[in-house]
């Protein structure tokens, strides 16, 4: 007499199901959004350059400041650069 609906708690199961789904769904996309704000785009960390000595810092700019005063040309100011760069 019953009819289709709340037929030997079939509704009741299927809500259930539906609740579970969403949660399952709801857990697994902040895992995945949290994972990807935690590790960044790149995956690793940026590389910074070498740092220098004090004394290629105070070569590069008794370089720039000779360059600057005109005591040596644009070559042997250029040559200098890369030299130190090594």
């Amino acid at each position: 007499m019953g009819g289709m609906i709340g037929a030997s708690g079939t509704v009741g199961t299927w809500v259930l199901l539906w609740v579970l789904l969403a949660l399952a769904v709801g857990v697994t996309g902040g895992f995945l959004i949290a994972r990807a704000l935690l590790t960044g785009r790149g995956g690793s960390p940026p590389q910074l350059p070498p740092a220098e000595s004090a004394a290629v810092r105070e070569a590069k700019d008794a370089l720039r400041l000779r360059y600057a005063s005109g005591q040596l040309s644009r070559e042997n100011y250029l040559q200098g650069k890369v030299e130190l760069e090594d």
